[in-house]
């Protein structure tokens, strides 16, 4: 029997040297495996089965259905072992098949123009406890509104393995275009720019119950300011520590926020976060084309301030779902904008967005 047995195993390909040490090169472990079972002539991993990915109690997180990652992109060693997709690591480039590198300028928050913006109640005289009240009693309730947002990363693996250092820079505007008699004036522009240190989650502590991952903890400094002169000025420091938790079609990104400190004679909105909130809880799904987004804005103290928003998006044209999409939104509660931080209201507004990530 050993006699048999001899001839096959001294027949054996030795394995190949150039090979492996290209293959200790690889920095992903998942690649560099790969790699390795290539070299030694060992056949891959068999896939897992189609019902497994959709039992979470079987360990397998619920694939995403969402049509909005990018496009074009090459095959990756995690597409070949048919992991199911992570719209969440794609969007902030948490695995390393999915990093792209610095400075290369995406979206962040919604882009989007709204023509047609209605809000129940305008703020005729905006006020402070440390600002006289300015009368501005010609503004319609109906205008336009529109956001920009643009983030880049700048340092990729930095400090903690898979870490990236973004900036981020958003402006939202109130644009009282359907107001010729006071010549199309801008009602209001909020600036925000931050920086955030994102954190992919270990894989080893990313399972949690009912098939939710936990994807990532960032940690965040951010600046945000209306731009106006006193009495009309509002602005705010403050840092904030989030997480982002994801299964499948849905996400939860959760977000508390620490308001830095001014000296008394020059804060121009003290009570600030009694009314806009300080912690943010936002539930975001995207199925197939549609994708849809819910944010609480809360003071963690008294339920009658903070704010609620939501976001629907839909694809103009079928064949492009990264394109330009239908936006509705629907706001209710304080600081829609920086200037109606303590001013309570309802607004609908239906448009377009673009530019998705």
């Amino acid at each position: 029997m050993l006699a048999l047995l001899a001839p096959p195993l001294m027949a054996q390909t030795p394995p190949d040297t150039a090979a492996l040490e290209k293959c200790a090169e690889i920095g992903a472990p998942a690649d560099r495996l790969v790699c390795y079972d290539k070299a030694m002539g060992r056949a891959p991993a068999p896939a897992a089965p189609p019902g497994y990915a959709e039992n979470p109690a079987g360990g397998a997180p619920k694939p995403s259905t969402s049509l909005l990652a990018p496009k074009g992109e090459v095959v990756s060693v995690a597409a070949e072992r048919q992991e199911p997709p992570s719209l969440m690591s794609k969007f902030w480039e948490l695995e390393p098949e999915d990093k792209r590198g610095v400075f290369n300028f995406v979206g962040y928050r919604a882009n989007y123009v709204l023509p047609l913006h209605y809000t129940s109640r305008i703020n005729r005289a905006p006020q402070s406890p440390n600002q006289d009240p300015v009368e501005l009693s010609n503004y319609k309730r109906e205008e336009a509104k529109f956001q920009l947002s643009l983030r880049t990363k700048l340092a990729q693996d930095l400090l903690l393995p898979g870490a990236d250092l973004w900036a981020a820079f958003t402006q939202q505007a109130m644009w009282q275009i359907w107001n010729g008699k006071d010549s199309k004036p801008f009602r209001n522009s909020d600036y925000e720019p931050e920086l955030m240190y994102v954190v992919p989650t270990p894989e080893s502590w990313r399972q949690l119950p009912l098939g939710w991952q936990w994807r990532y903890t960032q940690l965040g400094l951010a600046h945000q300011s209306n731009g106006q002169s006193d009495p009309l000025s509002r602005s705010w420091n403050r840092i904030n520590v989030a997480a982002g938790f994801e299964r499948g079609d849905w996400s939860v990104v959760t977000r508390f926020l620490r308001r830095l400190r001014e000296n008394a004679d020059t804060d121009n909105n003290p009570d600030l976060v009694g009314y806009r909130g300080r912690g943010e809880f936002q539930l975001n799904w995207a199925h197939e084309k549609h994708t849809a987004q819910l944010t609480y804005r809360t003071t963690l103290k008294d339920v009658k301030y903070g704010a609620l928003q939501f976001e629907w998006t839909y694809p103009v044209f079928a064949d492009q779902p990264n394109g330009l999409r239908w936006y509705v939104q629907v706001f209710r509660g304080y600081g829609e904008t920086l200037t109606d931080y303590n001013f309570r209201q309802t607004s609908v507004g239906a448009g377009f967005s673009f530019l998705q990530f």
